[in-house]
């Protein structure tokens, strides 16, 4: 069956940076699109970061360009996100997605909390 473990998860001051992992098993990794989400609380989830199977394609949200960085090593089933000059406002639980003959899987989620 698919899973999803996300890991990576901190406190950490604003400015700061950390790096998720995503390890993916029950399903082809390298042929699938790879995204991640983040959901803060009383708010909707969304989309953060996206990467394309073949071509590593990636996009980012308007929120986290230039700061955040999407990344896949199809060897190791593994895709991460570099976050860099993290703000309070990136406070969230991050998800690991995959979308799979039409149907979305998802981690379990990791914890972010960036504060002083």
């Amino acid at each position: 069956q698919v899973q999803l473990v996300e890991s990576g998860g901190d406190v950490v001051q604003p400015g700061g940076s950390l790096r998720l992992s995503c390890a993916a098993s029950g399903f082809t990794f390298s042929v699938y699109a790879m995204s991640w989400y983040r959901q803060a609380p009383g708010k909707e989830r969304e989309m953060v970061a996206r990467i394309t199977s073949t071509t590593g394609n990636t996009n980012y949200a308007d929120s986290v360009k230039g700061r955040f960085t999407i990344s896949r090593d199809n060897a190791k089933n593994t895709v991460y996100l570099q976050m860099n000059s993290l703000k309070p406002e990136d406070t969230a639980v991050y998800y690991c997605s995959a979308s799979i003959a039409g149907r979305y899987y998802w981690g379990q989620g990791t914890q972010v909390t960036v504060s002083s």
